[in-house]
Parts: structure tokens; sequence; C-alpha cells
């Protein structure tokens, strides 16, 4: 692929997997044009805050990025503990000995995210054009849109709080069916969701009783709080390629189908996405060996969870307090022989839980239903082939 000397590279989309893949492009001597179809990045997020894990790698992700050249001059807090409560209520402490994840916010803001890969992509010379819906395009690109549909919806509050830094989660069915509840607290800042895999069309009332669970157990505050939502895509493709066109971020389907997390994947699959061009490498050999692994045992971990019931969270939880709780995280997200047995069973039912059927896109008034994006031919699946599924 390294006959692409004189081509321009077309990026559609502006998200941390689009911006990631067009810097390390650029600084590799190629002519980059991002293409966004909203008039800013960030559009999907609201200043909140989200967590960049940290344990399905060996190094540290902020490592990892500046060794692509990729500055971590966003505004990030590390976090080796927190507090978990499993469904009965119950409080543990988990810590780890190195940054469990840091702490971030999302958005067009200054100090977010999305801004700072923004401007880093513009000091490396990529032009980035907002307001730009892709049809279809000519030549050599990559596809970072975003999700496709929804297997996970998020939704709470933003606000200012008196509250010390922290970080709480709750499991539980009430709280987040299928999922989990999150207090994620910096600075005199706030972020509360329910993060669900399941029954979207009681988004409201999931929310309001993590809400209510955090004020009792947590002593959440909320002052001028904002409501916000968020939705996203999960899925083990078989190739990444639509068109001739690597996928890359969530418009893959890359992220943690157990616990959500995808910053890191999306970053990583982008720069994959970039050296598979320079260096003339195959984009689904490179993905598969490095993002595959702990993705495929995402997906077991996945059935797991779900076949284990609430009983078995407060199993899991209470062995992951007391160790060293990012190692820990880092065996679960290991393919072991047994997790490769248990794939295809894993998957199969992965398969059948990604559609909710609480929510029909009919009088629901769901995260999905209000901001998603419906149509099954959107303007990015159409720059190719048929997308290609898990």
């Amino acid at each position: 692929m390294r006959t692409h000397d004189d081509a321009v590279f077309t990026i559609v989309g502006a998200g941390p997997a689009g911006l990631a893949c067009a810097i390390v492009l650029a600084r590799g001597g190629a002519q980059v044009v991002v293409r966004e179809w909203k008039d800013r990045v960030g559009h999907r997020f609201h200043d909140d805050f989200q967590g960049l894990e940290n344990w399905t790698g060996e190094a540290d992700v902020l490592d990892e990025m500046a060794e692509v050249g990729i500055a971590a001059d966003f505004e990030h807090y590390p976090f080796d503990r927190g507090v978990v409560f499993d469904p009965s209520g119950r409080r543990h402490v988990v810590r780890g000995r190195r940054p469990l994840f840091y702490l971030l916010r999302r958005g067009m803001g200054p100090g977010t995210l999305d801004t700072a890969l923004l401007r880093q992509a513009v000091a490396a010379g990529v032009e980035v054009r907002f307001g730009d819906r892709v049809r279809t395009f000519e030549g050599v690109g990559v596809l970072a849109a975003g999700p496709r549909e929804a297997s996970v919806i998020a939704a709470g509050h933003v606000f200012k709080t008196p509250m010390p830094d922290g970080a709480w989660l709750a499991l539980g069915h009430e709280v987040a069916p299928g999922g989990y509840a999150y207090l994620l607290v910096q600075g005199g800042r706030g972020t509360m969701a329910s993060c669900m895999y399941t029954a979207f069309r009681d988004q409201a009332r999931h929310v309001a009783a993590a809400e209510a669970f955090f004020r009792n157990h947590a002593g959440l505050q909320m002052r001028n709080p904002r409501p916000f939502g968020g939705y996203g895509n999960m899925r083990l493709p078989k190739t990444a390629m639509q068109g001739g066109h690597p996928l890359i971020g969530e418009h893959a389907g890359f992220q943690d189908a157990l616990a959500g997390f995808g910053m890191r994947h999306a970053i990583r699959s982008g720069v994959l996405a970039a050296q598979s061009f320079l260096h003339g490498a195959d984009y689904t050999t490179l993905w598969q060996a490095e993002l595959g692994p702990a993705l495929k045992a995402g997906i077991v971990n996945r059935w797991i969870f779900n076949a284990a019931g609430e009983a078995g969270m407060k199993v899991a939880i209470g062995r992951l307090s007391g160790l060293d709780a990012r190692g820990m995280l880092r065996r679960a997200y290991a393919l072991t022989p047994l997790k490769r047995l248990a794939l295809p069973i894993a998957r199969r039912r992965h398969r059948t839980l990604l559609a909710d059927p609480s929510c029909g896109h009919e009088n629901c008034d769901c995260v999905w239903c209000r901001h998603g994006m419906h149509n099954a031919a959107s303007s990015a699946t159409r720059c190719g082939a048929q997308d290609p599924s898990s």
C-alpha cells in the first residue's frame, strides 16, 4: 500500500478513531482530508466524564498513544481506585497498583479529548471539513463514522457539585439492566448515568433509580444538572473492511462487550489503519492480532456476566476488591484456552442480545430513538459494499 504516495486519504468521521488515524497518516507524510457531517467535533457528547481504560493492554494507554505521536494534551486524571456497589448495595473498594483508567471529558469544549485530537490533527497538516456529509468518495480512505446501531445506551446528568473527587459504580437490574450505573466526580464537576444493555424504553425509570441510589449510598449532590445521553455499538466483525476501506472505532463495532469501554480500541484501530497504509500491511491481520483477543474475551465476559446474574456479580466484585484490580482485569481480558472454547456459544448469545425488544422506535423516548441513526443505508454505509456483520 506504499504505492499511494500521491494519494489523498479520505477519512469519514472526526471522532477519536478518525482523528487518530489522520494524525498518524499525516505525520507519516500522507495528505489527509477528514470529512465530518456535523459542524463540530464531539457532537454526540455533552462535556461528560468518561473513562479511558488502562487494563486491556500491558502498557499504560497514555504511553501507547505517545509511541505513535499522539499527545495526552487533553485534561485527564488517573484513577487507581474506586467504589463498586454490588446488587445488594454492599460497598467494595477496588484498587490498582497502576491507574485503572484516566478520567477525561468528551465534547467540543476546551480540554476535552475531541478538541485536543482535532488540534493535533490540524497541526499535523490534516484538512478537516465540517458539515460535509459523505455519500460516496473516490480513492483510498477509512470509514470512522461512529455507531450504526445501539447495543448499549447511557443516560443521566452532568452537573456541578461540592462532592470530593471519586468514582462510584453500581450493579443491579433496577439501576442499570444488563449494565451498571456510574458516578464520576473531579474538580467540582460530575457525571452520573445509567448504562443500559436492555430495557431502553424504561430509560427514565432506571436513571431515576440510579440517581436515588447514589444519593443514598455515595452522598450524590447535583447543582444545575443537565440531562445527557449517548449510545454505543459493539460487535466482532469478520474483516472490518467495507468496499475496500478499513472500518475503525465504533463504525467497526470495536467496543468492549462487557463494560462498553471503547476509546482505547477506537484510537488503536485508527492507528492500525494508518499503519496498514504507511507500511503496506494488511489491516485485518493487524486488528485481529492486536484488538481481537480482548474483543473476543469481552464477548465471553458478557456471556458469563449475563448467565451469572446478580449472585455472580456479588462473587466477582468480592474477588476484585482487596487485590490489584488492574491486574485482575488484565487477566479477565486474556483470551485463555477455556474462553476460546466458550467463544462460539458466547458469540451466538451476543448476537441475539444486540437487538433490544423493548425499543422498536415507536412511541419510545430513549436516547437511541431520539438521536440514533436508524437508517441502515446511512451515508457512510453507502461509501462501499455491504457492511460485514459479526
